[in-house]
């Protein structure tokens, strides 16, 4: 080919580019919507803010439920650590005895409704075993105590306490040695404690044992408790990525006007509400932190947690970091689906084809079938956690969804009345589905609060029991192993000496065995023994006639007096305390003791066996005797329960003193309840911020049209009851589907416990909690409302 040829012969045409990859096209479009939310400018960073900040408080929370297994291991492991490992459980002086034994003994008391745990104890030797977190072993008269203590007794209005634990303090309790750092515990010394005292000799600390199982019951409650606390913050979060949508959509408008698709515009979108949930990741985890140094000085429903027991158990941690951000991006894609987004504009605020209903109604539907197909447990059979958890999500997620339909279709037949309501009606029908989303949470909440509410008082009969004890009869009872010399005598009446008491009950109670040689398959007969003044046995026997030196033999009411007859004989000899001391006390009960009936004393317990009076049988002499006195007092008297225990405690430091009380709580059942106002406070706070946040975002997307109002001339209070109306008239529609769903949740929740619904009223507290969160979010909302109303907000750019 010639030169000539070469450059008139036609050039050959690029190749052209290949298309992108749908992968990279998906990531460049979520990569566009990262930039447009973090570089959009004031707007864009104040829209972004606001949902980084509503995800936030969600993920604090979550993390905060996620570390609560890994707080309650180390919260076991300490008590465990510190239990004792028992040489001998009984007051046995022979008890095998070492360098590093120690005899103690439990000194817990109460103070003004806390307790305050504390033991007494004497070391055998030179090398004594320590409690964890104690450094040095107490020497007599001084104690050790946990900071919590420490400053409680500092303060000056707690005499009765300083007077209550006269001990020098020496040291501090470290926190290997506290359950929790409000603990309330000391170590004091003594050099008087020995078994026969009621000290019992221990080798060492920690128990390998494990706790009692949590019952069915409680079971259920646990999981009912996790999923009302949780899914309220779930639904949070979905809603907090929707902030500052309106603004977001008339942007991509423009990016379709300048060639974007209908699915580009719906990635950058999904991008941007990504890169807020991931930054609401991050502030979440501040928020988690920056609170974690503060947890072990806050004290909810005298609950507390050392800063180092808050750490989210890593599976939950990543499940939280996935979920969240995955959660944004489907939320949003699901909400573009009811947007058309054109080239001149957003079609959202025309007429609409109403919600259908029949699918909303599907899904609590569905959840109380799975409920129902679980079947029902006696309260002894094992139960299913996962397919209540799932039945109990169901319901609560189909109560937030049918919250937007029963608010459209309401709002939209509201006509007429002053203008408040009318401008707060009229926004409503314009936008509905955005004051639905912001009360979902109140709906969940409340809903859950009332089914678990139900729950409690169907199971209330199994975890409250009738003790039988009369507090009329007497309101304290105190026992005390201490009965040397003349203390059964000065004890009864340093206590009856005490003020605000008004009668002491007093007695000494011991064993009486019949005398004789027995085998291994013979039972020795036994029967109780008890000794006080005439007055004190008339509270204890029917008996007609007493002087000092009578002895009597109690029947039980009704039939079952063999026993007691056979031990019991007149004109023979009993032994007293056998087993208890060195050689029990030898006593001949009088042929001439008449027979008396038993009956209860104010703890509730019937007496029968022996009974003498003091100038008949000498208490000081009887092994293994215990003082039991039951006090009545004058309530009236202020602090008169910490003077009768300040007495006691004086008398001997060791004494057991008991409250009475005509029902009895369980203790799991009341950690559980305690476990549920903690979570439901930090609930309803969450959902108090979630309100707040979405009502200041909605009054800024409005400021332009609140200044064109003022501006025209209506008045400020006017706009104010607006926002009141238009934040009250949701939460009102949402507390209808609350009760009715969380009635019927409740109901088959004690319908699967086998259990009866003992009050179908008790949700109007949680009504009021709904109506306190209305007043609080609206009286919030009115400053950035009235800065939102100057005439600067009708400037445009």
């Amino acid at each position: 080919m010639t030169l000539l040829d070469s450059r008139t012969a036609p050039r050959a045409a690029p190749e052209s580019p290949k298309p992108a990859s749908r992968g990279a096209v998906v990531l460049r479009d979520l990569g566009l919507g990262v930039r447009f939310a973090a570089a959009g400018g004031r707007e864009g960073w104040i829209r972004t803010l606001l949902t980084a900040v509503g995800v936030g408080l969600g993920v604090a929370l979550l993390l905060l439920a996620s570390s609560v297994p890994h707080l309650l291991d180390e919260r076991s492991a300490r008590e465990a650590a510190r239990s004792e490992t028992r040489i001998s459980d009984s007051p046995d002086t022979n008890a095998a005895t070492s360098d590093s034994s120690v005899v103690r003994i439990n000194a817990t008391s109460e103070y003004r409704d806390r307790t305050v745990a504390g033991y007494l104890m004497r070391a055998d030797g030179a090398a004594p075993v320590l409690p964890p977190g104690v450094d040095r072993f107490p020497a007599a008269d001084t104690m050790v105590v946990s900071p919590a203590l420490k400053e409680l007794l500092a303060d000056p209005g707690n005499e009765l306490l300083r007077e209550r634990l006269p001990y020098e303090i020496t040291g501090t309790i470290g926190d290997a040695g506290l359950r929790s750092p409000d603990e309330l515990l000391y170590y004091a010394g003594s050099d008087t404690l020995t078994p026969a005292k009621g000290g019992h000799r221990i080798d060492g600390y920690g128990d390998s044992r494990e706790g009692d199982p949590l019952p069915p019951l409680l079971i259920v409650l646990v999981v009912m408790v996790c999923v009302v606390l949780l899914v309220p913050v779930a639904i949070f979060i979905a809603t907090a990525v929707r902030f500052g949508g309106d603004r977001r959509d008339r942007r991509l408008a423009a990016l379709r006007l300048v060639g974007a698709d209908i699915r580009t515009t719906r990635r950058i979108a999904a991008g941007e509400a990504m890169f807020g949930a991931l930054l609401g990741l991050l502030i979440g985890l501040a928020f988690f932190l920056v609170g974690r140094l503060f947890v072990g000085s806050v004290e909810i429903w005298d609950v507390s947690a050392f800063p180092a027991d808050l750490v989210p158990d890593p599976r939950l941690a990543l499940l939280i970091v996935v979920a969240v951000p995955l959660t944004a991006v489907l939320v949003t894609l699901v909400a573009m689906r009811s947007v058309v987004i054109e080239p001149l504009g957003v079609v959202r605020r025309g007429r609409e084809r109403g919600r259908r209903l029949w699918w909303r109604l599907l899904i609590p539907a569905a959840g109380l079938a799975v409920l129902a197909v679980t079947g029902r447990t006696n309260g002894y059979e094992p139960v299913n956690p996962f397919a209540i958890a799932s039945g109990a999500v169901l319901v609560l997620v189909g109560l937030a969804l049918l919250l937007p339909w029963l608010v459209e279709a309401c709002v939209n037949r509201l006509r007429g009345g002053p203008l408040p309501w009318q401008l707060a009606t009229r926004r409503l029908q314009l936008s509905s589905g955005a004051a639905s989303r912001a009360v979902s949470g109140v709906t969940v909440a409340v809903a859950g609060a009332i089914a678990l509410q139900m729950l409690f008082a169907a199971m209330n009969a199994d975890f409250h029991r009738a003790t039988g004890q009369d507090p009329s009869r007497a309101q304290f009872a105190a026992y005390s192993e201490d009965v040397t010399g003349d203390a059964a005598t000065s004890t009864i009446e340093r206590l009856r000496a005490t003020k605000g008491v008004e009668m002491v009950i007093g007695s000494v109670e011991a064993y009486a065995t019949k005398p004789g040689t027995y085998t291994d398959d013979e039972i020795q007969p036994t029967t109780s023994l008890t000794v006080g003044t005439c007055a004190t046995l008339r509270e204890l026997a029917r008996i007609d006639r007493c002087e000092d030196g009578d002895s009597f033999v109690v029947h039980p009411p009704g039939s079952g007096s063999d026993w007691v007859d056979e031990t019991a004989r007149k004109g023979k000899t009993v032994l007293i305390g056998e087993g208890m001391g060195p050689k029990p006390f030898r006593w001949t009960l009088p042929a001439d003791a008449p027979t008396v009936t038993g009956r209860k004393d104010p703890t509730g317990q019937i007496h029968w066996g022996i009974m003498a009076t003091t100038g008949a049988l000498d208490a000081g002499k009887l092994p293994g005797a215990t003082i039991v006195a039951q006090i009545r007092v004058d309530e009236s008297v202020p602090d008169v329960a910490e003077h009768v225990r300040n007495t006691a405690i004086r008398i001997d430091p060791a004494v057991r003193f008991v409250e009475l009380n005509s029902v009895a709580r369980d203790r799991q059942y009341a950690s559980v309840q305690t476990g549920l106002q903690v979570g439901a406070t930090a609930v309803l706070l969450l959902i108090a911020a979630s309100m707040l946040v979405s009502q200041l975002e909605q009054l800024r997307e409005r400021r332009r049209l609140l200044s064109v109002l003022v501006a025209f001339g209506t008045r400020r209070s006017t706009l104010g009851w607006s926002v009141l109306w238009q934040t009250a008239v949701p939460v009102a529609l949402g507390l209808v589907v609350a009760v009715a769903g969380g009635l019927g949740l409740g109901g088959t929740l004690a319908w699967m416990i086998s259990k009866s619904v003992a009050d179908w009223w008790l949700f109007w507290p949680m009504v009021g909690a709904g109506g306190a969160l209305i007043a609080l979010v609206t009286l919030l909302s009115l400053p950035p409302l009235w800065r939102l109303m100057r005439p600067e907000g009708l400037r445009t750019e």
